[in-house]
């Protein structure tokens, strides 16, 4: 009976080639176990390591290389000594080290040299300020001859594809990270594209990655952390991220290992997070009220006896800690978008624990439709925009980009437009959000995003707002001239008294608002009669039915006003059927992953802005079935909801059409009957 042979790994052989290359190009190179820099250690030491368990990953072997632009890339290595276990790639080509469920492919990442490596590179993402990352494998085996084979797989692991890595070339040894090599290899690494089909695949499977991240970490809390309530845990991840996240060359990130569980006074695991807090806001330049106020919300969750009382070594504040930066640490570090803060925002609702009708008040706005509300706002560089119910701010971060965008386009000076993107954020926005939980959640949001916060207002904007700047300038008036809105659905008239008090404390300017279209044609009546001696109605644009997650029967329109101009009887107002948007959606309540883009969605949003300012020399892809000009009765207010006039008079071409179809079923007829003649006949 013939027994099985080992294969024996060579990695020792592979050990010996690679490092002489890097002693031979007199590359400083770190050892498994030879320090590179705190930053990069901890960041290692932190993240799961290639078993899944805690911390201890250590390459084989790192560097730290600068290129011509001062900018480092730290190298991380990984060896095997095994033929066929370089890398272990998934059905698009890429790093395989996702199982389907989106958790760690631990097996991959511990049998595959470039597996191994890029895992590595993914917890610098995660917990360094390095963006780019090079990431190295290389493997061989003895063939029959005893000579040594090898292989090498070289990736870009950054914050541009993911985190999922990119090959860079085929390379026989490591000379490209020579001194006088590295510069052109940067180069080649700097000139990586995607596709966008494989920026899109990527989005998508990010997407799905984060909602189930999300709902793992919320179902974590919710079931082994006890004595947590709603609003804590929404507080507990606010705090988390913003201790998180840092600012370059002024606040460090909070690192786990910083949370020593400790019981002496003032140095706990909560007052270390405060004063990281803390210091992360005194850097934002808020104002003081403002800073006070945030701090005191999230110290009275962080700073309790129960979440910092230990046990096993551990409070449970540190271990809720953990939890948030290993879930979800990885995505709003790897790079910040309103898609990531959409999905965290419109999860964290789902913790609140609402009632029914109130979690109908607090839907969330799609990321695309808050960008239509603002440009049919108009939006731009120089406007002062509000929302009179902020939710966790979706349109007004939708506003920031916006005027940030046409700054950008119209500023040609980098000092000036800094000036300016600063001023849009202190001075140009304002939001008002009743609900305390959900207002800490704008607050997080604007944070977030770019920092807009300093004029969230944590008030009732009906009762307890009289159009002042919130904190640093009580005492004037918000020059309002953009005014957003997706109100609150069971405020009477669904929502048109926030859009009354909004309109009715500005002077000029635009107006779009996104409400239940019941709210045009009869729920709102006299709420719109009243807006319309003030204000004109400019369109009226009826959206899709299943436009919000988790809501497939709300129908809703999207109406835009010019402010400051009353509505005359003949008017033209631009009715609008968009029931089409071009986005096939299914499932809603699994989010935006499954909204795709299957008939010019995006053109078709921009025609929508076009069509409303412009009129219908702008139709394009719309039909004139779905853009009709027509007039309201300023005294009625219930006729906003319109649909174009349906035409039955036959026109020429109708004429022209029947009689072609006659003709054709006649031909058609006469050759079916010569066809059973001749077969008759035996032609």
């Amino acid at each position: 009976m013939a027994t099985k042979t080992t294969v024996k790994s060579v990695e020792p052989n592979i050990v010996d080639l690679a490092n002489g290359w890097l002693k031979a190009y007199k590359l400083d190179y770190k050892l498994e176990q030879e320090s590179l820099n705190t930053e990069i250690d901890t960041a290692l030491n932190d993240y799961f390591s290639k078993n899944g368990g805690a911390g201890g990953n250590r390459p084989d072997c790192k560097l730290l290389l600068q290129d011509k632009a001062l900018s480092f890339y730290p190298v991380l290595m990984e060896y095997k000594g095994y033929k066929d276990k370089l890398v272990k790639l998934d059905a698009n080509g890429q790093v395989d080290n996702k199982t389907a469920k989106n958790e760690p492919n631990f097996k991959n990442i511990n049998a595959y040299a470039v597996n191994g490596a890029v895992h590595y590179a993914n917890a610098l993402l995660h917990h360094t300020s390095y963006t780019d990352i090079i990431a190295i494998g290389m493997t061989g085996y003895k063939d029959e001859n005893g000579n040594l084979q090898y292989s090498i797989g070289v990736y870009y692991v950054s914050k541009s594809n993911f985190g999922v890595g990119q090959k860079i070339d085929d390379y026989s040894d490591f000379s490209f990270l020579r001194k006088e090599n590295f510069d052109s290899f940067i180069d080649k690494v700097k000139s990586l594209q995607l596709s966008q089909e494989e920026i899109d695949r990527l989005k998508e499977q990010r997407e799905k990655e984060i909602d189930a991240s999300l709902v793992k970490l919320n179902n974590d809390i919710y079931q082994n952390e006890k004595g947590l309530g709603e609003n804590d845990r929404v507080y507990l991840v606010a705090a988390s991220i913003i201790a998180t996240i840092g600012i370059p060359g002024k606040v460090a990130p909070l690192e786990k290992s910083e949370l020593k569980s400790s019981s002496e006074e003032g140095n706990t695991d909560g007052d270390i997070l405060v004063r990281k807090i803390k210091a992360f806001l005194n850097e934002k330049e808020l104002p003081k009220e403002k800073k006070e106020l945030i701090v005191r919300t999230l110290q009275n969750t962080l700073t309790t006896d129960n979440i910092n009382r230990v046990e096993n070594g551990e409070s449970q504040l540190k271990r809720v800690f953990t939890k948030i930066v290993d879930d979800l640490g990885i995505y709003y570090k790897i790079g910040l978008t309103t898609d990531f803060t959409g999905k965290l925002f419109n999860e964290m609702y789902g913790w609140l624990g609402f009632s029914q009708d109130k979690l109908n008040d607090v839907v969330l706005t799609p990321s695309y439709v808050a960008k239509l509300l603002v440009k049919l706002a108009r939006v731009n560089k120089d406007s002062y925009v509000w929302d009179f119910a902020t939710g966790s701010a979706g349109l007004l971060v939708a506003a920031m980009n916006e005027m940030l965008n046409d700054a950008k386009e119209q500023i040609k000076s980098p000092d000036e437009y800094q000036k300016k993107a600063a001023e849009i954020k202190a001075t140009q926005l304002l939001g008002i959000e009743l609900l305390s939980s959900v207002y800490m959640l704008a607050i997080l949001n604007m944070i977030l995003m770019g920092d807009g916060s300093s004029n969230i207002l944590n008030k009732d904007s009906l009762t307890d707002f009289t159009g002042n700047y919130g904190f640093g300038k009580a005492n004037d008036k918000f020059p309002a001239d953009a005014f957003v809105l997706n109100p609150p659905y069971s405020a009477p008239g669904n929502g048109m008294n926030f859009v009354e008090k909004a309109l009715s404390m500005m002077h000029k300017g635009y107006a779009a608002i996104i409400i239940q279209n019941s709210a045009g044609s009869g729920k709102a009546i006299e709420y719109n009669k009243r807006i319309l001696k003030h204000n004109t109605l400019l369109a009226s644009i009826k959206m899709p039915i299943d436009l919000f997650i988790g809501k497939s029967s709300v129908q809703t329109n999207v109406y835009v006003f010019r402010v400051g101009e009353a509505h005359q009887k003949d008017d033209v107002v631009k009715f609008i059927d968009f029931s089409n948007d071009g986005y096939a959606r299914s499932n809603r309540k699994k989010s935006s992953n499954n909204l795709k883009d299957t008939d010019h969605a995006k053109e078709r949003y921009q025609e929508i802005v076009d069509l409303v300012r412009f009129g219908k020399g702008k139709l394009c892809l719309f039909t004139k079935r779905e853009y009709y000009e027509g007039t309201i009765d300023p005294e009625n207010g219930a006729d906003w909801n319109q649909t174009a006039p349906i035409d039955t008079k036959p026109t020429l071409e109708d004429f022209k059409k029947t009689v072609s179809d006659y003709l054709a079923w006649e031909v058609s007829n006469l050759l079916k009957n010569q066809n059973r003649e001749d077969e008759r006949l035996g032609k």
